[in-house]
């Protein structure tokens, strides 16, 4: 008797993502643009979020990271926003052969106020990957650089399964 293969795990990754804030820059965080607020300094429009999602889904392929993909020796991607860099990874992603189940991230920083645009980010982000992408916010009570309101960092973990489950 020939025997059927295992199926396909789920496969998880996490990535993050930080950056200080810079003056004189606009505040691209979760996909949306954030006015009145302090952007972040990096090579494209350093939305952490973004970033923090690329990371996972990457990462639970098996696909490297951000800066192997979108780093600061690629000039094609100064400037990119991070809606493009997440679209283009869940692409990439499903060219390996994935399917993408889900990515949850959560922002850790005094502000942007997440709440106050989770569903709108969820949206924006949900759209790039595809698939469901969840979004969170929390603080660290004053401690470490995102307490001192010197930065955001991200947090994101990403589900993906082989194709050939389906």
């Amino acid at each position: 008797m020939a025997s059927s293969p295992l199926p396909a795990l789920p496969q998880v990754g996490i990535g993050t993502d930080t950056h200080a804030f810079e003056e004189g820059r606009e505040l691209w965080c979760g996909g949306l643009l954030w006015p009145g607020e302090t952007g972040l300094a990096g090579h494209s429009d350093a939305d952490v979020v973004a970033h923090a999602a690329c990371n996972a889904l990457f990462s639970a392929a098996g696909l490297g990271d951000l800066g192997a993909h979108f780093g600061t020796g690629r000039p094609e991607w100064a400037g990119a926003s991070g809606v493009t860099l997440l679209t283009e990874a869940a692409r990439i992603v499903r060219e390996a052969g994935f399917v993408i189940g889900n990515v949850a991230v959560q922002v850790v920083g005094v502000r942007p106020r997440i709440g106050k645009r989770r569903e709108e980010a969820q949206k924006v982000l949900s759209e790039a990957v595809g698939a469901p992408v969840t979004v969170s916010g929390a603080t660290t009570d004053g401690l470490g650089f995102p307490g001192r309101e010197e930065g955001l960092t991200a947090v994101a973990t990403a589900l993906v399964v082989r194709a050939q489950a389906y």
